[in-house]
Formats: C-alpha cells, sequence, structure tokens
C-alpha cells in the first residue's frame, strides 16, 4: 500500500480531547453529588420501587430516549457549525449526569448504592458509551471542519456508522428491557431497599 498511510493521529487525539470532556463532566458530577442531603434516600427508594412496579406502553419509550439521546444529539450537531463547540458541551454533560446519579445512589445507600447504579444503569452505559464516542468524533470532526471550510463532505462511511450504532443501540434496548427489571428486583431483596 504505497503512497496511502493511516492516519490514527487525528482520530485518536478528537477521541482524546472529547474524553477529557467526558472526564471533567465525570468530576463535577461526583462533586454536586456530595451536596446530595440525607432525605433523597427516601425519595430515591420510592423510584426504585416505581421503576421496578412500572411495566406498559411508556416504559420502552422512555427506555429508548434514554438510549439515544446523547449518541444521536452527537450526530446531529455534526450538521451544524455549532457543533464544534457543543459536542464537548455536551460530552461533558454526558459525563456529568452519569457520574451524578451514579454518586446519587452511593450517597444516599452507600456501597450498596454503586450495585444499585449498575443494576439500574450498568447495560445502558455499556452499551451506550463506546456508541456515543463512535459518533461524537466523526461528528465532531465535521463540526469543525464545516466552521473551517464552510461545509464537510459526509460520506457513506458517516452514515453507515450511524446505522451500526443504531443497531447496537436497539440490541442493548432489547437486553435491558428483558434483564433489568429481573436485574434489579434481585439487587434490592438483596439489599431490602
Amino acid at each position: 500500500m504505497k503512497g496511502r498511510r493511516m492516519d490514527l493521529g487525528q482520530p485518536l487525539a478528537r477521541l482524546l480531547f472529547l474524553g477529557l470532556f467526558f472526564l471533567s463532566g465525570m468530576i463535577l458530577g461526583q462533586v454536586c453529588a456530595g451536596n446530595v442531603p440525607e432525605t433523597a434516600g427516601e425519595e430515591l427508594s420510592g423510584y426504585l420501587r416505581d421503576f421496578t412496579a412500572v411495566e406498559g406502553d411508556g416504559t420502552a419509550l422512555t427506555a429508548a430516549v434514554l438510549y439515544f439521546r446523547y449518541p444521536l444529539a452527537a450526530f446531529l450537531l455534526g450538521f451544524s457549525v455549532l457543533g464544534a463547540v457543543l459536542v464537548p458541551g455536551l460530552t461533558a454533560a454526558f459525563g456529568f449526569f452519569l457520574s451524578f446519579s451514579v454518586c446519587c445512589f452511593a450517597t444516599v445507600f452507600g456501597p450498596e448504592g454503586v450495585l444499585l447504579a449498575a443494576a439500574v444503569m450498568g447495560l445502558r452505559c455499556a452499551v451506550t458509551l463506546p456508541c456515543y464516542f463512535l459518533l461524537a468524533v466523526p461528528s465532531w470532526e465535521a463540526a469543525c471542519l464545516s466552521l473551517g471550510r464552510g461545509r464537510a463532505v459526509r460520506g457513506r462511511e458517516y452514515w453507515l456508522r450511524l446505522g451500526v450504532v443504531s443497531g447496537a443501540l436497539l440490541a442493548g434496548l432489547w437486553a435491558e428491557l428483558a434483564l433489568s427489571p429481573w436485574l434489579l428486583d434481585a439487587v434490592l431483596e438483596r439489599l431490602a431497599v
């Protein structure tokens, strides 16, 4: 393959840059979760009971929103010059809300709270985090190119990536709808929350 070289530096640098925003959001989420009042334990316990009791039409839609919101937002921001600023901000927000949620569980329930958070959000995070970055890095690149040149070219690979990520998100969504209520019930019984 003479004349062609693989340029891993730029995509890796963009991934690391967005990763720093994610990490910053996580740190800020941990700091803010330290201010959660102790009375939040009753509210969080009620939320968990309601979460396990809810079955119906709204459950799948709510779960779909939770799965697709950050990856789809990152993808769409790639079509705007504003995405050059908003994709890093969205990445920080993703890290913040994830960290804040987990830290709230840990603050209220102690070490068992991390287990509860894993039961509620573990599968979703395992699927959505890589999917988010698979879409956010090229979207941010496209937005930055649009900012510099006025127009970015989005080829077949750009759209194929969206299709693959959407398939992975749908598979994760299906698995969560099937497994999470059972897993959360098992954890709640063990912890007697």
